[in-house]
């Protein structure tokens, strides 16, 4: 077998095992009920999720960096205001980047 098609054994092998792997719990749990309690509790998974994959990359956006409070902390701020009062998506994305390309303009920073 060559390189190549060793590469897509493995990627079509991996991508089964991860289909089925999410498959097996939308399956195991829409036969039964979930508890109350677990219920609860993974309401708080994706924003939990979403600030660990955010807040990184707002503080120190390279790796190994230092956290700077540069312009990404206003802007992020901006944008969390924005997504309060209007609860878009769309007017979030556009406010905090509307934001945070002024901010770097008016210092200097990229």
């Amino acid at each position: 077998m060559d390189g190549a098609l060793k590469l897509w054994a493995v990627i079509v092998a991996v991508g089964a095992i991860n289909y089925l792997a999410r498959l097996s719990f939308i399956e195991f749990f829409a036969q039964r009920r979930v508890p109350a309690l677990l219920a609860q509790a993974l309401r708080y998974v994706p924003v939990a999720m979403l600030t660990a994959l955010v807040l990184p990359m707002l503080l120190a956006p390279s790796i190994g960096a230092a956290p700077e409070l540069g312009p990404r902390v206003p802007a992020a701020i901006f944008a969390a205001v924005v997504a309060y009062y209007t609860r878009s998506t769309l007017r979030t994305l556009g406010a905090g980047m509307a934001a945070l390309w002024l901010l770097q303009a008016l210092s200097g920073a990229r």
